[in-house]
């Protein structure tokens, strides 16, 4: 078979190197007439070309190829019939202009060419940069993608555009519309919220009920009290209280609604997991609520606390008893009065001793660091009478609070360096920081201490040698180096 290969380009013309894809197709649409016309002249340029050959060596049939068939090929190109080749502009390319053909643009069909060899049929265009043959035995024309085509026009490229062209403009115009149509109706809706009792109203049509807060805190303590609940329900009820008592409003209602005397109720329930539960609700309640703290205090919730502690309790329950117990004598200097001469100490000193794993002695220890660290403060300056008018009255309530002599003669001064012997990291930060809180009352038992005085010592190697890993590592060693500045400033204040 022998065939003729013409690289189409961007002008529409034959040439010998390729060039990108690009919005132009030409059309090819010779009429089989026009092949019948041509394929006896180039007969007779390749039987001249072949008695060429015969006599001459094979630069001279390449020659002979190059004059003789190039005219004819021209001639071809040139001719004016049904079969002309016709560069025209895609319809992805939206450009109007062109070499026409004998039909019109928009009529043209495009053909889209892939890697093999594929039969044009008339009237069909192809983009430019493709490799167009001519087939002289069948007189057909034939298309595949050019070698840079083959860079661009994939056939995920090629289904892109079938979809994209698949799009009825008309269509898209319609739906454009509709969504301007639709933004100009929601403008026009009123804005704002509705009222609660439409709310409610609609959701009453719909069977659904809308409550407050309140209507929630006052279903929650009727069912709590009926007698026809079981533990596990009222368990359930102090976990959606606890929820709700974090807001402070929510707090103080749940008082003026009785809720307090129902949450000490679960306190002296035998049932471990209510008491549990009910001391993690005060807790939450107390906490940076001063009004809820009073009314904690003036039910009896301190020395309820206190007995729970005293007596033989799970480790779980203790755990949500000193959390309840912290929040109820934080920043409430009269609490913290009435705790030390309700003997909370000694409870306290009791429940650290005999906690060996040390969870207990870590929330103890920061406890009472918290209470000296707030009493220190309210009398440094910095605050003015005038922006605090009760600012003098809670120096006055705090001064009443003799903790720190309490805590030497309790023993503390001895009881708070065993943390130090814990393994942990947080343990031993607390510690440290509860015996320099407590330096100005322990000093002498700290210099006769030589365990603690090891201590120190041992556990200042300990954090040395850590910082220096970190460093060698490149790491930071900021919690380190702040343990050794702990240790540095009470081994200072020691000596």
């Amino acid at each position: 078979m022998v065939t003729i290969r013409v690289q189409i380009s961007q002008a529409g013309h034959g040439a010998c190197s390729s060039s990108p894809p690009s919005s132009s197709v030409l059309t090819a649409r010779p009429s089989s007439e026009t092949v019948r016309r041509r394929v006896p002249r180039l007969s007779v340029v390749l039987v001249s070309c072949s008695r060429m050959f015969s006599h001459a060596g094979g630069g001279s049939l390449t020659w002979c190829f190059l004059v003789l068939l190039l005219p004819l090929l021209g001639s071809a190109l040139s001719h004016k019939s049904e079969g002309a080749l016709t560069v025209v502009e895609d319809a992805d390319g939206g450009g109007g202009g062109g070499v026409g053909g004998d039909e019109e643009e928009d009529a043209v069909e495009v053909f889209q060419p892939n890697e093999q060899w594929q039969t044009l049929k008339p009237g069909q265009a192809v983009p430019a940069g493709s490799h167009v043959r001519l087939n002289l035995q069948t007189g057909e024309r034939e298309v595949r993608l050019g070698e840079e085509q083959l860079k661009y026009w994939t056939q995920e490229h090629r289904e892109g555009e079938k979809s994209t062209a698949a799009i009825d403009p008309d269509e898209l115009k319609r739906a454009m519309k509709k969504i301007k149509e639709d933004l100009r109706s929601q403008d026009s809706k009123p804005s704002g919220f509705r009222p609660l009792e439409e709310l409610k109203k609609d959701m009453a049509e719909l069977d659904l009920l809308v409550e407050t807060d309140v209507q929630i805190m006052r279903r929650l303590l009727d069912q709590f009290n009926s007698s026809d609940t079981t533990t596990e329900q009222r368990l359930a009820i102090l976990q959606e209280l606890e929820y709700l008592v974090h807001q402070v409003d929510n707090a103080q209602t749940l008082c003026s609604m009785g809720g307090l005397s129902l949450i000490l109720g679960g306190l002296n329930s035998s049932d471990v997991r209510l008491q549990e539960n009910a001391a993690f609700v005060l807790g939450s309640a107390v906490a940076s609520n001063p009004v809820v703290q009073v009314q904690a205090v003036e039910g009896g919730a301190l020395q309820t606390l206190l007995t729970t502690l005293a007596t033989t309790q799970p480790l779980h329950v203790k755990k949500k008893v000193l959390f309840a117990l912290a929040c109820l004598l934080r920043h409430f200097p009269y609490a913290q009065h009435h705790f030390l001469s309700h003997g909370g100490l000694q409870i306290l000193s009791e429940l650290f001793r005999a906690d060996a794993g040390g969870i207990l002695r870590t929330r103890i220890v920061t406890m009472l660091y918290d209470m000296i660290s707030e009493k220190e403060l309210i009398f440094q300056a910095g605050l003015d009478a005038v922006q605090d008018p009760s600012h003098k009255e809670r120096q006055r309530q705090y001064a009443e609070v003799s903790l720190q002599d309490q805590l030497m003669e309790k023993g503390w001064c001895r009881l708070v360096p065993q943390l130090l012997q814990s393994t942990e990291h947080d343990y031993r930060e607390k510690a440290l920081r509860a015996l320099l809180a407590m330096a100005s009352v322990c000093l002498d038992q700290y210099r006769s201490d030589s365990s603690l005085l090891g201590s120190l010592h041992s556990l200042r190697l300990q954090y040395s040698e850590l910082i220096q890993s970190e460093m060698i590592l490149g790491e930071e060693s900021g919690y380190f180096a702040e343990m050794v500045e702990l240790i540095d400033s009470l081994q200072v204040k020691v000596k």
